[in-house]
């Protein structure tokens, strides 16, 4: 008998109120499973907001993943830019922006890109969570 994999998946805007979206769905549904929200609310928000700045292509969508397997978290952002990667870049002190994926290294366990059927990439990150809050559905 298998036992089913906690899973989310949600197809938002790629704008910013489709961004901010993305993080609230997913605090809400990381409380459901009684995963902490720190630091995946934060994960989320960043590649949420990358994928509907640097991913944006006009009339397409990007998808929020969010599934647990044992004491991983795994959160994937899948936007139609394949042609752009991200890139950790280290912006100069008083910069507005560019320290997303910064945080994203600084929080996550893991985290890569995965190319897609073109022209998607998903960027995802892998946050380790403690099993006495993780409950399983």
């Amino acid at each position: 008998m298998s036992t089913p994999i906690p899973h989310f998946t949600a197809q938002l805007s790629a704008t910013p109120r489709g961004a901010r979206l993305a993080r609230l769905l997913a605090a809400e549904q990381l409380r459901s499973w009684g995963i902490p929200l720190d630091p995946a609310e934060l994960i989320v928000a960043e590649l949420a907001a990358n994928a509907a700045t640097h991913g944006r292509v006009t009339g397409r969508d990007f998808r929020l993943t969010l599934y647990a397997v044992a004491d991983t978290l795994r959160i994937e952002v899948a936007d139609t830019r394949g042609d752009r990667l991200p890139l950790t870049t280290h912006p100069a002190p008083d910069a507005d922006s560019g320290r997303g994926l910064l945080l994203v290294e600084a929080l996550a366990d893991k985290w890569g890109v995965a190319p897609g059927l073109p022209p998607r990439k998903t960027v995802w990150a892998e946050v380790r969570v403690t099993q006495e809050t993780h409950s399983r559905e």
